[in-house]
Formats: structure tokens, sequence, C-alpha cells
């Protein structure tokens, strides 16, 4: 079993930026794709972003293209997600979550089996 923390949130005005980090105890985090989720207030958990075991594939949603980049240093046992251009639509709190399974890039809250306990971003305006 994994333990995750995510750390790195705070609140910052529109247009700047943050840098979250997901840190594994327990286990490697090697072995797992790690995906970042985030949840608004009054709205359902949606997927971030999602980096491969190997950190050679990755995956964005829609509204954070270009202006999120997600990362992993395995010999750290950490993931990122650098965060740039912040809007308020991106307020919410922020989730790391481990998939054991890694033939491909899933985006399902269900498919994840390790969580951690979230960090608040809040972009004001």
């Amino acid at each position: 079993q994994v333990q995750l923390v995510e750390s790195g949130g705070g609140l910052v005005q529109a247009g700047g930026s943050l840098r979250l980090s997901c840190t594994a105890s327990g286990r490697t985090l090697s072995i797992y794709n790690i995906g970042w989720f985030r949840q608004a207030p009054g709205k359902e958990r949606e997927v971030v972003s999602v980096i491969a075991w190997s950190g050679d594939g990755t995956y964005y949603t829609g509204s954070v293209k270009g202006r999120y980049t997600i990362s992993r240093d395995n010999a750290k046992n950490t993931v990122y997600l650098q965060m740039n251009s912040l809007k308020p639509e991106d307020t919410a709190v922020y989730y790391c979550a481990a998939d054991p399974s890694r033939w491909q890039l899933r985006v399902g809250t269900a498919s994840y089996d390790y969580w951690g306990q979230g960090t608040q971003v809040t972009v004001s305006s």
C-alpha cells in the first residue's frame, strides 16, 4: 500500500503560478501511473492530468492544456503539477492518486486505488 501526501497549494492571484507536489511513502511511486484530480465546491471530482509510471506518457484535460505541466522524479518518489496562468475557475481542492494499472492512462476516479488528502488551491480575480 502507498500513502500519498499533497503539498504546495495556496492562495494566488489570477495569472500566477503554483507547483503542487505529491510525495509517496510506504511503497515506491515508480510502479504507478499518477493522476491529479480536482474538486470544486458543489462539483464532481474531475481529472486534471495523468502521467505514466515511466514518465513517457501524459494526459491533460482540455481546460489546462498549455498551462499545466505534470512531471515526476521517481528517485524522489514525487510527482509534480506545475500550474501557470492560473484562473479563478481553477480554484478547487487538488488530489493526487495512484493507479496500479500501467497499461493506459486512465481518467476515471474509480481506476485509482490510493488517494492523498488534498491541497486547496484558491485563485483570486
